[in-house]
């Protein structure tokens, strides 16, 4: 009998390979996640606690462009599949450099490494985070009726991962610590461990299972072309290098000017996107007008963004600073408050999917896009309640934080699913891949400009901080709201 005549192993009536990506996906946000869950303190807690000592606002900052950085890279290891290597090879590539950005983190060497592993892990997570999704695809024939299906079990997976990290690396860090204080080396070590088990189980069973069509780029380049784009980015990195030589003869160059230049490049690249698809002679008159409704709510996606993200940055350091860290004789970590984003979104999850096939006159996406904000801006706003009602001195409950994560979550079950779906619905022909592009640089914009803002958050600012920013996410909601109609019809046709 022929190999392909045989019958195929199945995982819960799904293809076998949706397995090989499920445990690939769930070790690598589980190496992630748990390094994020840690991290924060590793870098501003003082020498003598096992940290390095950062300024605390410095150390929020480094947290914000780290997450932007993942998601601008995000856009390079995209092309990179779609055009020189294929997915399966491009995301084992983005396994290897964040496994070696976690044993980077492990080694006593301080800055150096910290550095050198948000250089490794910023390109890892770059090529293997988007490709892992796409080859989940293409284990399904167009007509596949078990894909939506195969996709929730994968995005399961995914929170399974991110949900288990927030408490096992911080207990590996506190069970190797010495003198009450986390060695936060181990616990970098147990995310690199990870990331290993995953890459050798993704090796050994993507062999098997996975799709040949994943070992080969699915619009190759020609030489000629790969020649030019190398040409533009040894011109890019160039004068990169030349704007950093120019801050050092200046004396500026410094982490915060840095993040700085981050954070314009971060803004800059969507308005460049936006600009030339708006311009381009592919685009017809219809797709420029679903451009412009695009806009709008590309801008919401970023300030959500900025918030949502905010969970392993400012409300760290309100779980770390100013929450009472046990229930009665149960004590935690201040890092195990992270696990309650992938928590919620698992619970909530099937609570929105069922209400979105029963709700018939359920808003349209602008309409979810103005709500998700207004939530986003809520969850701030109670935040800002301890430190009225109690001050900002003292340790407050542990349910402020569960009850902030909850609201937001509601924000983002109204955004985040609705906005992949509706990218993929504005895109213009000519640019579809590069508006897929656009979704994850909202993110990347919104995280850069909290690397601005999340260095102005202490307990001396709390109220005003949450305030000031949940009320700007509030009041573009609200306009939002009025501009709906207007949004919807410039979307011509699209739902």
């Amino acid at each position: 009998m022929k190999e392909q005549d045989q019958p195929q192993k199945e995982f819960f009536g799904q293809p076998r390979g949706l397995a090989t990506l499920f445990s690939t996906e769930v070790w690598e946000r589980f190496s992630y996640y748990g390094m994020r869950a840690i991290l924060l303190f590793y870098m501003y807690f003082a020498i003598s606690k096992g940290g390095l000592g950062i300024d605390q606002g410095t150390a929020a900052s480094i947290m914000a462009i780290y997450g932007s950085l993942v998601y601008m890279a995000g856009v390079v290891g995209g092309w990179l599949s779609d055009r020189v290597w294929g997915s399966r090879k491009t995301v084992f590539i983005g396994g290897v450099f964040i496994m070696f950005g976690h044993i980077a983190l492990s080694l006593p060497f301080g800055q150096a490494a910290l550095y050198t592993s948000i250089a490794l892990i910023v390109i890892g997570t770059g090529l293997l985070k988007p490709n892992v999704s796409d080859m989940v695809g293409d284990l399904y024939s167009e007509g596949d009726r078990r894909r939506d299906a195969g996709f929730n079990i994968f995005v399961f997976g995914i929170n399974l991962g991110a949900a288990i990290a927030p408490w096992a690396v911080p207990f590996v860090a506190n069970l190797f610590g010495h003198s009450g204080n986390m060695n936060f080396h181990a616990g970098f070590a147990l995310a690199a461990i990870g990331m290993f088990i995953g890459l050798v189980q993704y090796y050994l069973e993507g062999k098997k299972y996975l799709s040949d069509s994943s070992l080969h780029p699915k619009d190759p380049i020609d030489q000629q072309s790969l020649k030019n784009v190398v040409r533009g980015s040894v011109i890019g990195v160039i004068a990169f290098a030349v704007v950093l030589g120019i801050m050092a003869a200046f004396h500026a160059l410094n982490i915060d000017n840095i993040i700085t230049l981050i954070t314009v490049i971060a803004v800059a690249l969507p308005i460049v996107y936006f600009v030339i698809m708006l311009r381009s002679q592919k685009v017809t008159k219809v797709e420029r007008s679903r451009v412009r409704a695009y806009i709008p709510l590309f801008i919401a996606a970023a300030i959500f963004w900025a918030i949502e993200e905010s969970g392993s940055v400012v409300l760290a350091l309100f779980a770390e600073n100013r929450t009472v860290l046990h229930i009665g004789s149960w004590n935690f970590a201040a890092s195990n408050f992270q696990t309650l984003n992938p928590l919620f979104i698992m619970i909530l999850t099937p609570l929105f999917v069922w209400l979105w096939n029963h709700w018939k006159k359920q808003p349209s996406a602008p309409g979810k896009f103005a709500a998700g904000l207004i939530f986003a801006g809520l969850s701030y706003v109670w935040m800002a309640l301890p430190g009225i009602l109690d001050g900002t001195q003292g340790r407050v409950s542990p349910f402020w934080l569960v009850g902030s994560w909850f609201i937001v979550e509601i924000g983002e079950m109204l955004i985040s699913p609705i906005g992949l779906s509706v990218t993929t619905k504005l895109a213009p022909k000519a640019f579809r891949s590069q508006m897929m592009s656009m979704w994850f640089l909202a993110d990347a914009a919104g995280q850069a400009i909290n690397s601005q803002i999340v260095k102005y958050y202490s307990s001396a600012t709390e109220v005003p901080y949450f305030l000031a920013i949940g009320a700007v996410s509030i009041i573009f909601g609200i306009i939002l709201v009025f501009f709906v109609k207007k949004i919807h019809t410039l979307m011509e046709g699209v739902d």
